[in-house]
């Protein structure tokens, strides 16, 4: 299968802590990563939603947007995602038409199910959360209304929001939200950056369920993917080593500040071989450039994607940026 003309290429940031770094540094550099990508070609920046860890800055999602939105200019600047059933879907609207009014036809509105965090923190942030997971559905309907011009007769209002365009994304970790997507006709985005289990499922359930939809034709995916990209394979080997630290940690319960990178020892190459560390790390592109762009080719041949978005979690800001202005070339040179 040949790969589909242009397929874009997007950036998933976290706005991860580093050792040693402060979170007014962590912001800093996020808003400097965008305004780089900016200069490479990419399509959009999304910010994710994560609760109560200590090394994820991306807590107040809808702020940092409007901070990295203000210091660039022609970038896409998102949330991937908002985790709805955290708020109400009043307020959603209300933050994200002010933003769209802001920064006009720049912003994007991500959402997701997934609490984004642990089940006490889950309960603090709103008590009923189990009720609006499950009543998603119906959650993202009431925020399609409150962007509605029609919506200006209603007795409840977001008056900030109707009529400012800000297209909705759906965003899926199972097979769950492909359902909901293609039913909606809205762009379907999957976390196979980490849960990689049910790509190739919830991929052609979107795409075989899917209805036109005044905001979409015909079915459009993005598509997660792990990047660590340097001059040589034995560099990017050294910088994913903070990765797998990352990774142990989560599984461990052991959540630490991004830390610097090591040599790759037996040990790492050890623990990349555990099955569920394995798998979870599936669609992680890591080494030098010809490395990693024969790994993309294949990775789009499988998925026909129509843009990919890249997570990267080096520890420094200069390798971080090296890494996805390389991915850039190699996105460039496959379309």
């Amino acid at each position: 299968m040949k790969t589909k003309h242009n397929t874009l290429y997007s950036i998933l940031d976290l706005a991860l802590v580093s050792e040693g770094h402060t979170l007014k540094q962590t912001y800093n550099n996020a808003l400097k990563l965008a305004q780089n990508a900016e200069t490479f070609g990419y399509t959009r920046y999304w910010l994710a939603e994560h609760h109560n860890s200590s090394n994820i800055g991306s807590s107040a999602t809808s702020v940092l947007i409007g901070y990295v939105a203000q210091g660039t200019t022609t970038l896409r600047i998102g949330s991937g995602g908002i985790m709805l059933p955290n708020h109400s879907p009043l307020i959603v609207a209300e933050q994200f038409g002010t933003l769209g009014a802001l920064y006009p036809n720049r912003i994007d509105l991500g959402l997701g199910r997934a609490p984004g965090t642990d089940r006490e923190t889950a309960e603090a942030i709103r008590s009923d959360f189990q009720q609006a997971a499950h009543s998603f559905p119906k959650e993202l309907d009431k925020i399609e209304t409150y962007f509605s011009v029609e919506n200006s007769k209603a007795k409840v209002r977001a008056t900030v929001a109707e009529g400012i365009n800000v297209p909705i994304y759906i965003l899926g970790s199972s097979t769950d939200s492909a359902h909901l997507a293609a039913k909606k006709g809205l762009p379907y985005a999957f976390a196979s950056h980490f849960a990689t289990t049910h790509l190739w499922d919830a991929l052609a359930i979107y795409r075989q369920e899917f209805k036109p939809s005044e905001v979409l034709q015909k079915p459009y995916t993005i598509v997660g993917c792990n990047i660590i990209i340097a001059d040589t394979d034995e560099e990017a080997e050294r910088l994913s080593t903070s990765l797998i630290r990352m990774i142990v940690g989560i599984f461990t319960g052991k959540r630490d500040y991004v830390q610097p990178p090591t040599d790759m020892t037996n040990e790492f190459r050890d623990i990349l071989q555990n099955p569920q560390i394995h798998q979870m790390l599936k669609y992680s592109f890591i080494g030098s450039k010809a490395t990693v762009k024969a790994q993309i080719k294949e990775f789009i041949d499988k998925t026909q994607a129509d843009e990919l978005i890249a997570v990267n979690n080096i520890y420094g800001i200069d390798d971080r940026i090296k890494s996805y202005q390389l991915f850039s070339e190699i996105m460039k040179e496959l379309n």
